[in-house]
């Protein structure tokens, strides 16, 4: 988890790289896909939505997000916060009987370079449900 942040820095721009390179552009916010529950270490793929005509590149690989019936939330304020709004996701799923997939993606829409104070930042917080049937979302990279 600590070097999440320089994980980021790297994805993201090895993806814009990668985009750019065939004339592909992003079409939405960057996000994190995050396979099992984050500790210490945690599982996770960083990319943007981008434009179908993108194929795989080298480390950048096309994925698509899985669809799902989901609780979500906006996340306001800094990431290292983001667990408090975790809570409160899987508070409600279990009030409504519900089960937590064992992953779960973020979509960060602010920009702390254009943002730079923590406490304005925005975060989409998307976490499935187990046993719904699964289909197409969006085709990040």
């Amino acid at each position: 988890m600590t070097g999440l942040t320089d994980f980021f820095a790297r994805a993201f721009g090895a993806v814009i790289a990668a985009a750019q390179a065939q004339h592909a552009y992003p079409t939405g916010p960057p996000f994190a896909l995050y396979h099992g529950m984050p500790t210490d270490t945690v599982d996770v793929e960083a990319g943007f939505p981008i434009t179908p005509n993108f194929s795989d590149e080298g480390d950048v690989v096309a994925h698509i997000l899985p669809e799902s019936e989901a609780f979500e939330a906006m996340h306001r304020g800094p990431y290292d916060s983001l667990q408090q709004t975790y809570a409160l996701i899987l508070e409600r799923m279990s009030a409504e009987g519900k089960t937590p997939s064992d992953t779960m993606w973020e979509f960060y829409l602010s920009d702390p370079e254009k943002q730079p104070n923590p406490a304005t930042w925005q975060t989409r917080v998307v976490w499935p449900i187990v046993g719904d049937g699964m289909g197409l979302r969006e085709q990040p990279k």
